[in-house]
């Protein structure tokens, strides 16, 4: 695999954690279903799973940067197992609104590990290491400029969530929104 091809397929990546935070917001703002902590640090694992594709588009696929989503997946899937875990026992309707079945931080937990698992594979392709970076295309750019818009409107909506204190475990309103 060239290093043009690694780089668009990190930009597929950050399309995909892209579409997992819009998401997140659908059900934030269509269902009023409003993050607990557990999914926050999801969200900014998912957040965190991007800067290693941000990096390889910017300055070329690197061991390092592939590295550094792998350890962001790892953060996320064990934020997403404990959630699991909390809400295992017979009877417990869980968090929010099930998808397909599975509560977002099921699919979390999956996804990070799906994550972890296709980038050992893209790093089994050394030839995207010794090839030399060019710009990166459009469709990548465009891609780094979306999830960067991303994080800014998840960290202004923690911000309206949980104002300058810690989040509360369940919550039902905004704390800094009229009526919250």
């Amino acid at each position: 695999m060239t290093a043009r091809a690694a780089v668009l397929l990190n930009a597929l990546s950050l399309y995909a954690v892209a579409l997992i935070l819009l998401l997140g917001f659908y059900f934030q703002l269509g269902w009023h279903e409003l993050p607990c902590p557990l999914c926050l640090l999801q969200r900014v694992a998912f957040v965190a799973l991007a800067v290693g594709p941000i990096l390889n588009i910017r300055y070329g696929p690197r061991p390092s940067h592939y590295a550094l989503s792998v350890l962001a997946a790892l953060v996320g899937v064990t934020a997403s197992v404990r959630q699991v875990m909390l809400h295992i026992l017979p009877g417990d309707k869980g968090y929010g609104s099930p998808i397909m079945g599975l509560h977002f931080y099921t699919w979390a937990a999956l996804l990070f590990l799906l994550a972890i698992a296709l980038v050992a594979i893209v790093m089994l392709f050394d030839r995207q290491f010794a090839d030399a970076h060019s710009s990166p295309p459009a469709v990548a750019k465009v891609a780094v400029w979306l999830v960067i818009l991303l994080v800014a409107a998840n960290a202004v909506s923690t911000l309206l969530e949980c104002g300058f204190a810690v989040c509360p475990e369940n919550p039902v309103s905004y704390l800094l929104l009229p009526g919250g």
